[in-house]
């Protein structure tokens, strides 16, 4: 059971949470986690994971107290993810807790992995210290903190990375536009707001169709050139084939961001060479159907330290990857405009790598419909976001 939380126990778990996002894209595969020490009603010290191989958020609010001349003896620390008790990049934060001699620790949510999971918040309470730690069901602060670190909890999980699905679609359904046209479906707030989440994901993802008809980057730009270089993702490719031109932008831009491209283990190997030559790094991911193959680049990803899988771009992607049940989460922009059909299907990721129009459907291994654990709409410019959660880990 845990102790009854205050008001004011709330909006210190609120302002950690605000802060652990300050972390966003410069800390995986490390879980977002902000802290906060406050003694006698005040705040003396905060702090936050601010990069991969930096200070976690607990040592960073201690460091804040001692800035700032203050004692965090006798304090209560509230921490949105569950203090380490491992040696990693870092010491043991729990130690650092018994050093300062806090009195109260409020954690707002578990650390599910291996080497963690409970064995903090068991030493605090050994050490004398009172732990309290969130009730999954009765506090709002607990599911915000689960979402926050959802990359971070699933590979803690599975080993996998989370998944998530962007797609930009006019009124009328369609997912390109035609030959000549701008290739923009949604307007420049919904554009800012994907080169955000590329810098926050630690991989983008692509089907052949998209590659081979829109020429993409993929890379996260920012919005103006006073803002400093974001990350850049791992850039892949689902090719079968290895049909990807050594003349694309991915592969011109390698010394920007690497390049992964996926392919079956029937690709033609004079183009798999090429595509070596060109500096791409070229996994073959086993499996006779879409399904297993998507599973098993999702494993080889998820042994590479990528926990978060931002796929962008073709629709027969993204409904193999629907099948094999391997998206988490889905965001798509709805634009203000009509595109109106058009011959040759959906055009721009439409056609990934589909069999000759004469071939029979492949059979459908995965649901037939995705229903979501809760989704959000909201409005961007002259666009609508809609955000749809299908799993929780």
């Amino acid at each position: 059971m845990i102790s009854q939380l205050t008001s004011a126990d709330r909006e210190y778990l609120r302002r950690a949470l605000e802060l652990a996002a300050r972390g966003r894209g410069r800390v995986s595969p490390n879980p977002l986690v902000g802290a906060l020490v406050v003694r006698d009603g005040e705040v003396v010290g905060e702090g936050w994971h601010a990069e991969l191989g930096g200070l976690h958020a607990e040592r960073a609010a201690l460091a804040d107290c001692e800035q700032r001349g203050e004692d965090p003896a006798g304090a209560t620390l509230y921490v949105t993810l569950e203090p380490c008790a491992h040696q990693g990049r870092q010491p043991p934060c729990v130690e650092a807790l018994l050093e300062a001699k806090v009195a109260r620790v409020v954690i707002a949510s578990d650390d599910p992995s291996e080497k963690t999971a409970g064995r903090g918040p068991r030493i605090l309470r050994e050490a004398g210290v009172e732990v309290v730690e969130l009730a999954d069901e009765e506090e709002d602060a607990a599911t915000a903190a689960r979402l926050l670190n959802q990359s971070f909890r699933k590979h803690s999980r599975t080993g996998l990375p989370f998944v998530t699905l962007k797609l930009a679609m006019s009124l009328d359904g369609q997912t390109s536009t035609a030959p000549g046209d701008s290739p923009w479906i949604s307007g420049p707030e919904s554009r800012a707001l994907v080169h955000r989440w590329r810098a926050e994901s630690d991989a983008i993802a692509v089907g052949i169709g998209t590659a081979l008809t829109d020429d993409p980057l993929l890379t996260a730009r920012p919005e103006s050139e006073d803002e400093p270089a974001p990350r850049q993702p791992l850039r892949i490719v689902f090719d079968s084939q290895a049909r990807l031109p050594v003349t694309s932008q991915l592969l011109q831009t390698v010394d920007q961001s690497p390049v992964l491209v996926i392919t079956s283990p029937d690709a033609p190997s004079a183009r798999v060479v090429a595509l070596r030559d060109a500096e791409a790094e070229v996994v073959t991911a086993s499996g006779d159907t879409p399904g297993e193959r998507i599973n098993a680049a999702l494993e080889d990803l998820g042994g590479r330290e990528v926990t978060s899988l931002f796929l962008e771009g073709g629709r027969s992607l993204a409904t193999a990857f629907a099948a094999a049940g391997q998206i988490d989460e889905a965001r798509t922009f709805v634009a203000p405009v009509l595109l109106g059909t058009r011959a040759g299907g959906p055009g721009a990721g439409g056609v990934e790598d589909a069999p000759a129009r004469s071939a029979p459907p492949a059979p459908v291994t995965g649901p037939a419909r995705l229903t979501p654990l809760s989704s959000t709409v909201e409005q961007l410019g002259g666009d609508v976001l809609i955000t749809a959660r299908y799993k929780e880990w």
